[in-house]
């Protein structure tokens, strides 16, 4: 599986995500995703200053893009 559907496959597993963090006012984005699997993301609006959001990436986010996405080497947390 190449790059670009690997990439895909992540935002598809980011999807599944999403409507929980948009109750609350907030979302992710992917701000890298290097050549060698490493994903990097940030959380945005209510997410981002969200007391909760250290526990939101490790059980919900890390934890569905490593089941969803195995090619992912490593998710990590910008500004988290």
């Amino acid at each position: 599986m190449g790059y670009s559907e690997v990439l895909q496959k992540v935002e598809d597993s980011l999807t599944k995500i999403r409507p929980f963090l948009h109750a609350d006012g907030g979302d992710v984005k992917v701000v890298e995703f290097t050549p060698d699997y490493i994903l990097k993301l940030e959380f945005i609006g209510a997410c981002k200053d969200c007391s909760m959001n250290r526990m939101t990436f490790k059980a919900g986010i890390e934890e569905n893009i490593k089941r969803d996405v195995p090619e992912v080497t490593r998710v990590e947390a910008i500004g988290v």
